[in-house]
């Protein structure tokens, strides 16, 4: 259980809450969410103890463990499998104990991690650790692959593997689908799902928050508000309770205006002004009610200028890709105005190939592409965030485009996107990804393209810029071709969908979880072709190791044969001995000298006995 008692947390001179009481039970699902700086990430490091409250307080046991995604690259030449492990603490603790031991040769103590291991499971690490992996989109010739073999989103996506390794009952995830695909997301939902501890989830993908959350703590005004349900429940909610704020608060300026009235008009007369005086106080008691903001924050359009050509793109029989790999080959694809797709498939499978095709960023191998005369290209790529000027503002981006646009023109334009005050004028170096990709968005949207090519464009954009977005989508009267893992902004502008597999793309007659489900299928296809082909290669190989074994095990077995043959023959001895000195007449007077002889002989064969057992033991082991 987390507890927050009168707690307050300021970050410099900024105050981000104040005076919170909330309690969080445990095997709940809370989705964090609030706009960009509200504190969302302030939160999990209080949490985390890397910040403390300023008033009030905050508990947690500190017998619970606590599992976050480290947020750092990981920059490690171990294999990926054993830095998955790493996140399984108490293994990695055993292991280290069980290895000090044997060092010392402490039978008695391993005796009791071994047990130890058994009741943790530990045996099992490398099967568990490996289902996470292949969950996240790993195959299992990766498992081996140095770390640093990986790119950063891929490293990112080990973090998050081995934060689920951790045997954790707190799991505490700061957007964890933003290095993700699709599959992956679905997967990680499922995973969620079915995690016995308490999670606290900081996301914008709504569809995500709707499938894992039993709760929702929405941080504004600098306060943390709870609700019971999902993402949706929480914004039905949260639309009655402004619904009522703004009509109490209609209320309330309607009866401060009639009692102003009464003040202005009768303050001055004598038989009045007691009434007046008594009502200028009732005012100033009043506990004022403020407006509700229902209002979202940009407001644009994806308008277009001039004719739009009935047929914009057409691709017949192309084929692309990079150097001598070939990853797109025969696609042939209509693009007609009022087209709205989506394309899916694989990381690694070719749509941003086909995109960038599509954008004249790359010559085809073979085939013909034919663009419309009037056609006027918005395309939205991760790698134009990075080209943008860090030492520029958005208002001289904007210039960049229109040199006739006026200052007061500009401020207007990109206050429909949430660029306000200092904001317009001031240089992007320090700007989030999320404003980078805003300003990105709002250069895109100015030029008033008839074909937008949209290559994962809402990564780091909140709920209510996607959810802006999707809305101006709708309406957008030219083509559209989108690549996304939001499902909720997939489902919602897109009516045509497009697998990219097997180095085509062609026309996927399902929904999106048709296509979860041929994606599951498909990777556990992989899985087992993988599985196969691995074991045919290794044949061989196992044959010639396990012929190396037997040669090098044959003196040792002959060995453990002839020592075997000789506990044999002692343990004959020991039992004729043993039956002797059960016999009472050996302990007579007349058989002293007998008796003496059978007790030395006794000693001497058990000695013999361990002798030889201890060379047995050791030889199995050697085995």
């Amino acid at each position: 259980m987390l507890k927050f008692t009168k707690m307050s947390l300021r970050r410099g001179k900024k105050e981000l809450f104040n005076n919170v009481n909330i309690t969080i039970n445990p095997k709940v699902k809370v989705g964090i969410t609030g706009a960009n700086g509200t504190g969302k990430t302030s939160l999990f490091k209080l949490i985390l103890g890397e910040l403390h409250a300023d008033d009030g307080d905050f508990y947690v046991s500190n017998k619970l463990q606590i599992a976050h995604v480290a947020q750092e690259i990981a920059d490690s030449q171990e294999a990926a499998i054993e830095y998955v492990i790493n996140g399984d603490y108490e293994y990695r603790n055993l292991e280290k104990a069980i290895s000090q031991a044997e060092n010392v040769n402490d039978a008695n103590k391993l005796a009791h991690l071994y047990d130890d291991m058994q009741q943790l499971d530990g045996y099992t690490v490398n099967t568990r650790a490996a289902k996470l992996l292949n969950g996240l989109g790993f195959m299992p010739e990766q498992e081996q692959n140095s770390v640093t073999s990986f790119s950063g989103g891929w490293r990112m996506r080990l973090n998050l593997a081995q934060a689920l390794m951790c045997r954790s009952d707190i799991l505490l995830l700061d957007e964890p689908t933003n290095h993700l695909d699709l599959e992956a997301i679905i997967w990680l939902e499922q995973w969620l799902k079915k995690y016995s501890g308490i999670v606290l989830l900081i996301s914008h993908d709504r569809d995500f928050l709707n499938s894992v959350c039993t709760q929702i703590i929405n941080i504004e005004h600098n306060e943390l508000t709870q609700y019971t349900g999902n993402y949706d429940s929480f914004e039905k909610i949260r639309a009655e309770k402004l619904s009522q704020q703004q009509s109490q608060f209609e209320s309330q300026q309607r009866q401060i205006q009639h009692m102003q009235k009464y003040i202005d008009r009768f303050r001055y007369q004598a038989n009045k002004a007691k009434q007046a005086q008594s009502r200028i106080k009732a005012l100033d008691r009043m506990e004022t009610i403020n407006a509700a903001q229902l209002d979202s924050p940009f407001r644009f359009n994806f308008n277009i200028e001039g004719f739009i050509p009935q047929q914009l793109v057409k691709i017949e029989k192309a084929s692309a890709g990079y150097g001598d790999t070939k990853i797109l080959d025969g696609v042939d694809l209509l693009i007609q105005k009022g087209d709205k797709i989506g394309l899916l498939g694989f990381n690694g499978a070719g749509k941003s190939t086909l995109i960038k095709l599509i954008a004249n960023k790359l010559s085809p191998f073979s085939g013909e592409i034919n663009h419309a005369k009037e056609l006027k290209i918005g395309y939205f790529a991760q790698h134009q965030i990075e080209q943008l000027h860090l030492d520029y503002s958005p208002l001289e981006h904007l210039k960049l485009l229109d040199k006739n646009i006026t200052d007061q023109q500009a401020q207007n334009y990109l206050g429909g996107f949430a660029f306000q005050n200092d904001m317009v004028t001031d240089e992007i170096q320090n700007f989030s990804g999320g404003e980078k990709a805003r300003l990105v968005l709002a250069l895109i949207v100015y030029q008033k393209p008839n074909l937008l090519l949209l290559d994962e464009p809402t990564n780091h954009l909140d709920i209510k810029m996607r959810h802006a977005i999707s809305v101006a989508l709708q309406s957008f009267q030219g083509a559209m071709i989108l690549v996304s893992h939001d499902r909720y902004l997939l489902s919602t502008v897109t009516d045509k969908l497009l697998l990219v597999a097997n180095n085509k793309a062609e026309t996927f007659n399902g929904d999106l979880q048709d296509y979860y489900q041929w994606a599951n299928d498909t990777r556990k296809n992989r899985l087992t072709s993988s599985a196969q082909s691995s074991q045919i290669n290794n044949k061989k190989k196992q044959r010639q190791e396990s012929a190396l074994v037997r040669q090098n095990q044959k003196p040792i077995r002959q060995e453990i044969r002839q020592i075997e043959k000789k506990l044999d023959k002692l343990h004959l001895h020991q039992e004729k001995i043993q039956n002797l000195l059960l016999d009472e007449d050996i302990y007579l007077s007349e058989n002293i000298e007998k008796l003496k002889l059978a007790t030395i002989k006794q000693t001497k064969i058990n000695k013999e006995v361990e002798q030889h057992e201890n060379r047995w033991m050791e030889l199995s082991e050697m085995l």
